[in-house]
């Protein structure tokens, strides 16, 4: 199998395939473990973490000789490949927060329950009003806005596989990059099929729509690949836009959420068992 057609694979099952485990679990349980879910965000991050500050952007400053030049580069595409996720994060979170109002003014506007992540807590208060639109209306947005999000998500597996042109199954960089995207994916694939089956969705197409949400990682990764293979100025790019992305995952959705979840040290613990199992993927 050539390297591009397998980036397409692995980049379809953890992109349509997570997103999908997550709007099946969403459309099936009304109770999750806040517990498993923190501690699978928090080794998802340790593991991202490790794959982007070891491997992307060292190969991101060692293109182009290793010129000052390039560093500068380096950190700025970082900026704005952080600064995009932001932006689309931003706005995933001023379409749905409004749906259900916070308990009371001093109520953190972050998800600090597996609830609120997962928006159940819409479903709840829309089952005592019998006002199921607005929840499915919410339903759509979020999963056009996943979608979108999705997009850059791609690109990093796409331009991580530029390094590898060996095309094999060993669990790689890239290939690592790809598990953690797809364990991130459970709870926004949850996120977009909780509402939309509170909002009268059959659980099966629910789950589907979920699932294609997914999509955009793979047209992402075609895009990183395709950058990253032009040439080293490129590859340095798509790397380093990758890093930035990444980082925002990292630490603004992550961490905070699986901390919020579950306020205790374990969290901490799984990052670091995260962390080091990446160092290990990178260098063993």
């Amino acid at each position: 199998m050539s390297t591009f057609a397998l980036i397409v694979v692995i980049t379809a099952i953890a992109g349509v395939g997570g997103t999908g485990l997550g709007g099946l679990i969403g459309s099936l349980c009304n109770r999750n473990s806040e517990k498993a879910v923190s501690l699978l965000l928090s080794f998802a991050g340790g593991v991202m973490l490790a794959v982007v500050c070891l491997d992307l952007l060292l190969d991101a400053l060692t293109q182009n000789g290793g010129a000052v030049w390039n560093t500068f580069m380096v950190i700025g595409m970082v900026i704005v490949g952080y600064g995009v996720v932001y932006l689309l994060n931003f706005w995933i979170d001023k379409a749905t927060n409004h749906e259900v109002p916070h308990i009371d003014k001093d109520h953190p506007k972050t998800a600090d329950q597996l609830s609120e992540l997962i928006h159940s807590d819409h479903y709840e208060v829309h089952k005592k009003s019998n006002k199921r639109g607005g929840l499915f209306i919410g339903g759509i947005v979020m999963a056009f806005a996943i979608a979108l999000h999705n997009l850059p998500e791609g690109m990093v597996i796409g331009a991580s596989y530029v390094q590898e042109p060996q095309g094999g199954l060993a669990l790689t960089g890239g290939l690592a990059l790809a598990i953690v995207i797809g364990l991130h994916n459970i709870p926004e694939g949850m996120s977009v099929s909780v509402p939309l089956v509170a909002g009268g969705m059959s659980r099966t197409r629910a789950t589907a729509l979920t699932a294609l949400t997914g999509a955009p990682t793979i047209i992402g990764a075609m895009i990183g690949y395709g950058l990253g293979a032009i040439g080293p100025i490129s590859l340095s790019l798509s790397l380093s836009f990758a890093s930035g992305a990444m980082l925002y995952v990292v630490f603004g959705e992550l961490l905070p959420e699986s901390i919020l979840i579950w306020r205790s040290k374990a969290p901490a613990f799984a990052m670091l068992v995260g962390l080091l199992v990446g160092v290990m993927i990178i260098f063993i």
